[in-house]
Parts: structure tokens; sequence; C-alpha cells
């Protein structure tokens, strides 16, 4: 007996033991799962999966199917014809495809032919650089054309957009859900803002358009609403369907499902109190499925499609937990599959029986890596803001947490700034990485986040400065009154607002921390309105412009909200990042913070990523980030 008992506890003991703490070398080794779609015949997931290789500096892909039920995958050497292709026509005789073409004259090569060697470039508007690269003139059209079976070619493809200085798929993220073909493959509807230079620069209306194939005319199916018009799908019965956003230049709106029904556009969602990310149809049309953030987590939704009955609009959630679903991939029977991940988990695909409320993991990329890395604990905390409300405050710990000892502590920023904090699985800002490095995190749902209600989510528009940061203050002040945490060791991280938030805190934090790190950070308002792309999106959140002495608002923004009038109040470590190709917060903003710690002898550090954007995408360029983020915080934390 007392040899099966030390058999037992030596099993025990070596399973422990076998588990080790993520690190950033393990966490550049992990499969990234992308759902393609399931097999025409239903039988099959298809999904690709990405492995990073730092030695090449690139992600490899590879593509696999797996039964819908669960099973063994199979490696797939191609995947052509196996699952529906959305860019064939119903007919399957016509095909959409997506080329760059020469719209507009620029470029000093373009306007001064025989100064072939000039590198000058010549605008008379705004939109002359969007997110990581500079208008040369080219813009993404749509075309159309014939679709040979016998070699899988488009033969003579139409622009369906002639001479339009527009882009469909939108710029810099669109892809093939900015277009689809009507039921009956006579008409294309597509996704474009049919605005220029600064007109473009300053608006988020997209409309959906209908190209004629017969006629070659379009028309604009969504001219009366001037926010964003985005991801047009038809149901089953034919109803076409949008998500959409009423105000323009407000890119955080509510976002609605709209189905055109008869002539008559039916808001399903609004009477619910949320923002929607994404939809997709139930097989017999009467049901939308919808993702959507709530209390801290993505969840499952659906909502009934009444038509013109007087059947009320119901929205349902349907599954709840400490994890994040994020996609709809398709439907099996009575299950959904959904891609689902949580802080401990990157993204693997489940099935969702509707019927039976149960779960199944049908995609299993890294499970046996995961078996050897140790979990860390994920606690929901309820504090209570400055001004009374309940807020909820994600607490990470360290993995094999003793409550009896002291932990440094990490209040996290949230960038957006209204993009939601929930269980996601970041491969650059991993929770599970920095707890285990021995951090306890606290990542605060401050206002500005959906899944709390709109007024919450809208609060922080123009108040960056003001209730916001009395949250996080709030947040990390009732985690530290407890006994396991440091006091003499917080600091404060984030990217993008987050990293403007470091700024700010910076500021006013009253020296509760002992170091910084601000990625992609807004440190001076008035230089950052003068030099985003987006200017809508300055426009909103900050107020209006810099000179707008009579905007109460705005000169809030550009003065009390403004890291650069707190400078002298800095006396803090700071490591600030910044990319080289970032144009939605330039350059200038790293430095000219960098510039000021430095002539005021802050201990400092300035790491540039010269061919990054506001994010940091190759793999070395990946690990030297967290080996210098963590480098910094065991130096000053």
């Amino acid at each position: 007996m007392k040899k099966y008992i030390f058999l037992v506890f030596s099993m025990i003991t070596m399973s422990t033991l076998a588990q080790q703490n993520l690190t950033p070398e393990t966490l550049w080794q992990l499969g990234r799962v992308t759902p393609l779609g399931i097999s025409k015949d239903g039988k099959l997931l298809v999904y690709k999966v990405g492995t990073p290789s730092v030695e090449e500096n690139k992600i490899n892909s590879k593509y696999y199917s797996v039964p819908v039920g669960g099973g063994n995958a199979t490696l797939l050497e191609k995947i052509d014809g196996l699952i529906a292709d959305k860019s064939v026509s119903p007919n399957g005789q016509e095909y959409i495809s997506v080329e760059q073409v020469k719209v507009e004259k620029v470029l000093g090569s373009d306007l001064y032919p025989k100064l072939s060697k000039t590198t000058a470039q010549i605008y008379t508007g705004l939109d002359y650089r969007h997110w990581d690269t500079w208008n040369d003139g080219t813009h993404n059209h749509l075309f159309v054309g014939l679709l040979a079976k016998e070699n899988e070619k488009v033969l003579a493809p139409i622009d369906i957009m002639p001479n339009e200085p527009y882009d469909a798929p939108q710029k810099p993220f669109g892809g093939d859900e900015d277009y689809v073909w009507s039921p009956d493959g006579t008409k294309i509807i597509y996704v474009c803002k049919k605005k220029a230079g600064t007109a473009y620069a300053t608006s988020t209306n997209t409309d959906l358009y209908e190209y004629d194939l017969a006629t070659k005319t379009t028309k604009n199916l969504t001219e009366s609403n001037l926010g964003y018009d985005t991801h047009p799908t038809f149901s089953p019965k034919g109803n076409l369907s949008w998500l959409q956003m009423k105000r323009d230049g407000f890119e955080a709106d509510k976002n609605d499902i709209i189905v055109r029904h008869k002539g008559l556009d039916i808001n399903l969602t609004a009477g619910w109190d949320g923002t929607v990310d994404s939809f997709t149809w139930s097989n017999d049309g009467k049901k939308v499925y919808f993702i959507a953030p709530i209390k801290g987590t993505k969840q499952l939704f659906e909502v009934n499609f009444p038509g013109l009955t007087k059947i009320a609009v119901r929205v349902t959630q349907l599954t709840d937990g400490d994890f994040d679903v994020n996609a709809v991939v398709g439907f099996s029977g009575t299950s959904v599959l959904v891609t689902r991940n949580d802080m401990n988990r990157a993204p693997e695909v489940y099935s969702y029986d509707l019927v039976k409320k149960t779960w199944k993991q049908i995609t299993k990329v890294n499970d046996e890596a995961y078996a050897k890395i140790s979990a860390c604990k994920t606690e929901k905390r309820w504090v209570t803001t400055t001004d009374g409300k309940k807020m909820l405050v994600w607490v990470i710990l360290p993995p094999n947490f003793d409550k009896t000892k002291k932990y440094p502590a990490l209040l996290y920023c949230q960038g957006g700034p209204q993009s939601a904090l929930t269980q996601s699985y970041s491969f650059r800002w991993n929770f599970q990485l920095m707890a285990s490095q021995g951090y306890i995190i606290v990542a605060p749902n401050r206002r500005g986040m959906p899944g709390h209600g709109t007024a919450w989510n809208e609060q922080i528009s123009g108040d960056w400065g003001g209730q916001v940061m009395d949250d996080y203050l709030a947040a990390i002040d009732d985690v530290a009154k407890e006994s396991y945490v440091d006091k003499t060791r917080l600091g404060a991280v984030g990217a993008s607002y987050g990293g403007y938030s470091v700024f700010q805190l910076a500021g006013i934090h009253k020296n509760r921390f002992k170091t910084f790190i601000s990625h992609c950070g807004i440190f001076n308002t008035e230089s950052m309105y003068g030099t985003t792309e987006e200017v809508f999106f300055t426009n909103w959140d900050s107020g209006g412009a810099y000179w707008e002495k009579d905007n109460a608002t705005a000169q809030k923004t550009y003065n009390e909200f403004n890291p650069i009038k707190l400078i002298n109040n800095w006396n803090t470590p700071i490591l600030i990042i910044q990319g080289g190709k970032d144009y939605r917060v330039p350059i200038g903003q790293g430095q000219e913070a960098f510039q000021a710690a430095q002539l005021k002898g802050i201990k400092s550090k300035f790491l540039l990523f010269p061919d990054e954007n506001h994010w940091v995408l190759k793999p070395q360029n990946a690990l030297v980030w967290q080996k210098e983020f963590f480098g910094w915080l065991k130096e000053t934390l």
C-alpha cells in the first residue's frame, strides 16, 4: 500500500514538474488556427494552421480537414473545390476578383514622365497615407468575368468600378466580407466609401452598392444611413442583411443587424443594449446568430427574424463562461461550429450543441503544447468606481499562485479606446505570458469598453483623461489592498489608447507606479490630430480640432487631457515602443515622449521597429519585443 501511495505521489510530482511556465519562445511555436469553412458535402471542417518560423522570420501555413463531429485531422495538399467559394456566382459561371487599379496621378513620375527617377509624391487632399502605406494612386477594384472551368482562369474580367478613386474591398483590412452575389447571380453587392481625399479621411460613411451585371449600372442601397454599412449577407430566403452604425465619424458606434424585407429595413438589435461583432443566418432563415461582447467576454447570441408579423423580436444569449466565442464557422445538425479561446488557450474550433447546450473541441492543434504549460487562474473582480459604478476587472494570477507570498502587479491599459477587454488570446499582449513571468495582471473593463451597455461604451469619447483615469486607479488601488500584492512594485503598461493612458498616468499617478511601458501611445494630442490618417477618429474622440478655441471639449483634450502638458510631473522610468510605419499613431508621438524623458533625466528607453506598423507582426521582431518588455520590467520593477 505504501509503495502504491509513493508511486501515485511520484507520478503527480513528475506531472507537475513536466509543466513549465509559458515563455516568449514557446508562445511563438504555437499553431494559429483559421477555420476556412465546412465542406460542400457538410462532412468536414476545413482549416488553416499558421506556424511561426523564427529562423525564416515568417509564418508558414498548412491546410487540414477534420470530421465536423470530431476525429483525426488530415493534411491537405490543396483545398480547391472542397469548400464553397463566395467569389463564384450562384450559377458557377462568373467570378469576382480583386485587382489594384491605377486611378490617380500622385507620383512625380506620373505627372512628369521625363523625370522617371523622381521620388516626389504630390497630394491635394488628405488620405495621402493609411495605416502603413502611402497612397500611390492605386485602389482596390472588383472585377467580374467568366470562369473557365478547365483551367480555373477568369476570362475577360470587367472592372465594375471604372475610373473610381475608391476602394472595394475597403483598405486597409477589407476582404471578401465586403462583397456578395445576389441569390439569382444577376447583381453584386459591395461595401465602399465613395469619398476621396479629405472627405474620405473625415468620414466613416461606407455604403452598400448594387452593381447590375446586365445594365452595368450601380446604385446606392443605403444612402440614407450616414455611418458604417458593412458585411452584406443574404438570408437563405433572399433577404439582404448587413451591419450598420448610425453616426458618421463614430467608428465605435452601436453596431446593429439590419434586414431588408419587402422594401422595409428592420433593425433586429435596436432594442438590445449591446453592439454586434459579426452575424450568421440559421439554415432555415428564421434566426440570426451573432457574436457580441458581454461582461468581459464574447459570447454567442441569437435573435429571431419575425418578418412583418407581430411576433416580438427577442435577443437571447446562448453561451456563457470565462471564454470568448470569436467566429461562427457553420452548422452541422443541431450544432454550430465556432472558434473559442480564453486567456490560457489560443483559438481552436469547437462544436456547440444548441439543443443539449454542450461543447466539444474539434481541432486540437495546440493540445500537446498546452499539456506542458502551466495555466494561470483568471478571476473576475467587481470594483466600485469613483462615481459609484460597478466595474469588472480581470485579475490574472501567476501559475502556482501562493497567496502567502507577495507579487509585483501590472495595470494593463487596453487600447481602442472602445475595444473590448475579454478572455482574448494575443500573441503579443498575452496575459498568460505576463503572469507566467511572476506578475499579477490587473485588467479593468474601464469606461469605453463594449459589453456593459452603450452608455458605458460611449462615455470615454471627449473624456480621455477624465473618468477613465479614475477607473484605472480605482482598479489598481483595489487589487493592491490584497496582502499578496507588493505595493512598492506596481507598473502600468499598454498600447495605442493604452499607450496614451500610460503617458497620462505618468503625469497624475502620484508615485503609485514604479515603471511604465507605452507602445505606440499618443503623447501629444495636438500633433496627433495633425498627423494621424483617420481624422474622423480624432474629430469624434477628441471633440474637434485644437484650433477650435470655443470648443470646451476639444480644449480639454488638448490641454488638461494632453500628456505633454503634464511632463513636469514625470519622475518614473519608462520604456517607449514605436513602429516606424505606424501612420495611425505616427512615429513622432514616441519620439516626443522619449526626447522629453531623456532631457528631463528620467531613466528611459526607446524601442523602434522601423518596418512595423501599429502592430509587431514579424516573428523575430515580436521576440525582441517580448525580451525588451520583460527585460525592462525585470530591471525596473
